[in-house]
């Protein structure tokens, strides 16, 4: 029987597939397709292959702290236009949008926690908010949360994954290179204090020409794309072909850009023992 134009059949198959929907989740590398439950129990990892999928700076709070422990500072900070700048879109237009898609205010999250009982100011880019791209309130707020550390003579954790600095803020975005840096040695030479740098996929242009690897330690995922322009616009750039892997984290700690490559399951211990290292 056809039930307006379709039978029964294709029907049944609809309902099974929207039953399907979100309960089971294809890994894009390998192919497998697991419970929706099994990727997020393994905090975004394919349990087959050990593939990273992005994990929310929210996610990345729960797994590295202590539980209960952080808490968000710098929040209501707001981007403006001063450049009154148009694409195809208005950035003030851009902004809404964005706030609206994902329910955040901008592209970096910044608070402090414990680990391992130990207190710490932690950072994470917040990728879905325009590609984690740094205007000035990301710089704003990386910078707030060094000199929190250089206050409180704590070390700080920041978490990278952009696609650089925020073109609808022109210069203004890249004085956040500076601003955030200058920060940065302050917390060294004013504190003391280590700064570990975890290198997510991806971390380039401005971010990653700036603090993004200025860690006392750079600690990167598995295969994160690291590096300042991207290999197609280096390729076409100086027209020749890069090695294969080049800008993956393997690629950089090879060539002693990074000094540790850590599985997310990994990352806890792994900052937490370089912390007591450090700082005894």
């Amino acid at each position: 029987m056809a039930l307006f134009g379709k039978t029964k059949a294709d029907v049944d198959a609809a309902d099974k597939k929207t039953l399907g929907r979100g309960v089971f989740r294809k890994c894009d590398v390998c192919g497998v397709t697991l419970r929706a439950e099994d990727f997020t129990a393994n905090h975004e990892v394919c349990p087959e292959c050990g593939h990273h999928y992005r994990l929310s700076g929210e996610a990345w709070a729960e797994l590295l702290l202590d539980p209960g422990s952080f808490e968000e500072r710098d929040l209501g900070i707001l981007s403006r236009d001063p450049l009154e700048f148009t694409d195809s879109k208005r950035y003030p237009d851009r902004l809404v949008a964005s706030r609206k898609k994902t329910g955040l205010e901008d592209a970096m999250m910044v608070g402090e926690g414990t680990m391992a009982g130990r207190p710490v100011q932690l950072g994470a880019f917040l990728f879905r908010f325009m590609g984690g791209s740094m205007g000035s309130v990301v710089g704003e707020k990386i910078t707030r949360m060094f000199e929190r550390g250089t206050e409180k003579k704590q070390p700080v954790i920041l978490l990278s994954a952009s696609g650089g600095a925020r073109m609808q803020e022109g210069i203004l975005s890249l004085m956040q290179m500076a601003k955030t840096v200058a920060a940065l040695r302050r917390l060294r030479e004013e504190a003391n204090q280590p700064f570990i740098s975890v290198l997510l996929n991806p971390t380039t242009g401005g971010v990653a020409a700036s603090f993004a690897l200025l860690g006392d330690v750079n600690i990167a995922e598995p295969q994160a794309l690291i590096g300042f322009a991207g290999p197609r616009v280096i390729e076409n750039t100086i027209r020749q072909k890069l090695p294969a892997g080049f800008q993956r984290s393997e690629f950089l700690l090879e060539h002693g850009m990074v000094d540790i490559i850590a599985e997310r399951s990994a990352m806890r211990p792994t900052i937490s023992r370089i912390l007591s290292h450090l700082l005894g």
